[in-house]
């Protein structure tokens, strides 16, 4: 029986963990990185800064920071598919599905689709810049050098 290197086994509870997982990391950071910009800003901290398509804007100071906060929330979650995902090829996966699933949050709260182009944006960015560098990160790490072990070496 010969063996595949990194043959894949379909493991749809790995899969399900795993999304949750990136889920969880998504929202916790986002959070912190929001309650960071709070804090520069002195507002006042609502569910309306993650889910409300009308915070994000280019015009305030506030929707600004939001913006960052969400850049900076990709960067975050780019280390949480090299930490937990650990597939390049899946980068990409992961990462538009915690993406699809904040929509579907966001078009829950909003009682409809976001409709703000600068929402849109943001969140176009934020999928290019989180699955580029988990890639990247990923890639970095299943190209690296397997050590072998050999014996001593002799002259022949």
């Amino acid at each position: 029986m010969a063996s595949h290197f990194r043959s894949y086994i379909w493991d749809p509870v790995l899969i399900i963990s795993q999304i949750i997982l990136m889920q969880c990391i998504y929202y916790s950071f986002l959070g912190l990185w929001m309650a960071g910009v709070d804090g520069l800003v002195q507002t006042n901290r609502s569910l309306d800064q993650i889910f409300s398509y009308e915070v994000l804007g280019f015009s305030t100071t506030q929707g600004r920071l939001s913006m960052m906060a969400f850049i900076l929330n990709s960067l975050t979650c780019a280390l949480g598919l090299w930490f937990f995902i650990r597939r390049g090829k899946q980068c990409l996966d992961f990462t538009v599905t915690v993406h699809f699933f904040h929509m579907i949050g966001c078009w829950i709260y909003n009682s409809h689709l976001p409709v703000a182009l600068s929402w849109w944006l943001v969140n176009m960015a934020c999928i290019a810049l989180m699955a580029v560098i988990g890639e990247y990160l990923c890639m970095r790490t299943e190209l690296r050098a397997i050590p072998v072990n050999s014996g001593p070496k002799s002259n022949l």
